[in-house]
C-alpha cells in the first residue's frame, strides 16, 4: 500500500541473506589465513550501503567483490575512497587491531598513485615507523637499489605499501588479527593505484594476496593471478640482507618483471 512503512516480506528477506552472504565470505576469508577471533574496532559496525546502480569505474569488477565482505568491519567510506589521499584520511588515526598501541606512525604507502608496477611488503620496520614510509631502512635501501640499479627505475615512479600499516612489536611477523585489519586497505591501495603487475615482497604478503600457505621457496619464481593483476613474489630485502647469495634468486625474478612490463633487461 502506498505509504506503508513496514517493507515487503520478500524485500526484507533479501536484504538479510546479503547481509547472511557476505559475514560467510568474511568468515571464510579469515579462516583461510589462519585467524580464529575477528579483528576488535573501535567503531560500530556500519549498515551495508545499497549496491551501486551502474560498476564502480574506479577499480576493477574483480576486486571490488574481493572487498566487499571487510565492508562490514571498515565502513562504506573505505571502499568508496577515490583516491589514495582519500583513503588515508579515512584510515585516520587508525585503531583498528592491537598493533596502534606501540606505533610512532601510521606507514600507509609511498610512490607514484597510477604506478604500473607496486611493491607489496610486510610491515614497517623501527626506521619505517619512526619516518612515517615504507622501505627506509636498511631493506629499503636494498629495494631502492633493485628498483634504480636493477630495473633502471626511479623508486618515485612505482608504488610501495606493506600488508600491515603499523609495525610490529620488535618487528615480529603480524598476526592473522593484525592482517584481516589491515587488508581492506591494501585491497582499496590496489585497486587506486591499477598496477600492471604486483611484487610480493616475503612470505606474508605473498600468502596474503594469493590466500595460500604456501612457502614464498615455492611461491616465487612463477606467475600468479591477482584478480586480472599478474603478481609476481619473491624473496624479501630483509631475506637478503642475511642471505645475500640468494640475491640473484631474486635477479632471475625481477627479470621476468620487466619482460612483463616491456622493459629492458
Amino acid at each position: 500500500m502506498p505509504g506503508d512503512r513496514n517493507p515487503p516480506a520478500a524485500t526484507t528477506q533479501a536484504a538479510v541473506r546479503r547481509v547472511l552472504e557476505e559475514v560467510r565470505a568474511y568468515v571464510e576469508y579469515q579462516l583461510s589465513t589462519g585467524l580464529d577471533v575477528l579483528p576488535r574496532h573501535a567503531t560500530p559496525i556500519p549498515t551495508l550501503p545499497a549496491p551501486p546502480a551502474t560498476p564502480d569505474a574506479a577499480a576493477p569488477p574483480s576486486l571490488r567483490a574481493a572487498a566487499r565482505p571487510a565492508d562490514l568491519f571498515v565502513g562504506a567510506g573505505v571502499h568508496a575512497a577515490p583516491t589514495l589521499e582519500a583513503l588515508r584520511s579515512e584510515i585516520g588515526d587508525c585503531r583498528r587491531c592491537k598493533l596502534w598501541q606501540g606505533r610512532t606512525h601510521l606507514v600507509f604507502g609511498v610512490g607514484n598513485p597510477h604506478a604500473e608496477l607496486m611493491f607489496v611488503g610486510e610491515g614497517p620496520g623501527r626506521d619505517e615507523d619512526r619516518q612515517g614510509e615504507p622501505f627506509v631502512g636498511r631493506a629499503g635501501l636494498l629495494l631502492t637499489e633493485i628498483i634504480t640499479k636493477g630495473m633502471k627505475m626511479r623508486r618515485e615512479d612505482v608504488y610501495i605499501a606493506n600488508v600491515v600499516k603499523c609495525r610490529p612489536p620488535e618487528n615480529r611477523n603480524p598476526e592473522p588479527d593484525e592482517i584481516a585489519a589491515c587488508h581492506p586497505f591494501l585491497l582499496r591501495q590496489v585497486e587506486l593505484v591499477a598496477p600492471r603487475v604486483i611484487v610480493a615482497l616475503g612470505t606474508f604478503a605473498a600468502q596474503t594476496l594469493l590466500t595460500t600457505r604456501t612457502p614464498i621457496s615455492r611461491l616465487r619464481g612463477c606467475w600468479h593471478d591477482y584478480h586480472g593483476i599478474r603478481l609476481m613474489p619473491t624473496l624479501h630485502p630483509a631475506y637478503l640482507l642475511r642471505n645475500p647469495n640468494d640475491k640473484r634468486v631474486v635477479w632471475e625474478d625481477i627479470k621476468l618483471v620487466l619482460r612483463e612490463l616491456g622493459r629492458p633487461l
